[in-house]
């Protein structure tokens, strides 16, 4: 089978060796052979290992993203984030807590733009009720 990992900027892995691929979903571990039905899912920050027809096993870790299985032939992984590497003990440690501590960077600077957001919105409506530019029963 062929494998495809591109993030926005690159395509970190690219192969037409594949002879079993291993990922993770939010449902868990999964492998993929060829002949394998037409397939899309979501996977979580992970390490996606494959063999190789002569049985070397490589890795990639990925920071979540989608895998797409395409008439048992080809299976594509779009990511933010692609790191390949041949150890797997480094990528699991390291990699994966890297994904994992910068993706709750992101969900925390998400949480705090939204909380601004809503603060900007209360001060306008508090502005608008102060001149009487609002009606009373708006509630802010």
């Amino acid at each position: 089978m062929k494998l495809t990992v591109a993030t926005p900027l690159a395509v970190a892995v690219t192969t037409e060796d594949v002879a079993h691929l291993r990922a993770e979903d939010e449902t868990g571990a999964f492998g993929i052979l060829p002949g394998h039905a037409d397939f899309l899912t979501a996977l979580t920050p992970s390490v996606v290992t494959w063999r190789d027809r002569s049985g070397g096993e490589h890795h990639v870790a990925v920071r979540g993203g989608v895998l797409e299985v395409r008439a048992g032939t080809s299976i594509a992984i779009a990511t933010a984030e692609a790191v390949p590497g041949a150890d797997l003990h480094t990528l699991e440690a390291e990699v994966i807590a890297r994904f994992r501590r910068e993706a709750a960077v992101e969900q925390t600077a998400r949480t705090d733009a939204q909380r601004l957001y809503v603060a900007a919105i209360r001060q306008i409506v508090r502005h608008l009720r102060a001149k009487g530019g609002m009606a009373e029963g708006f509630a802010a």
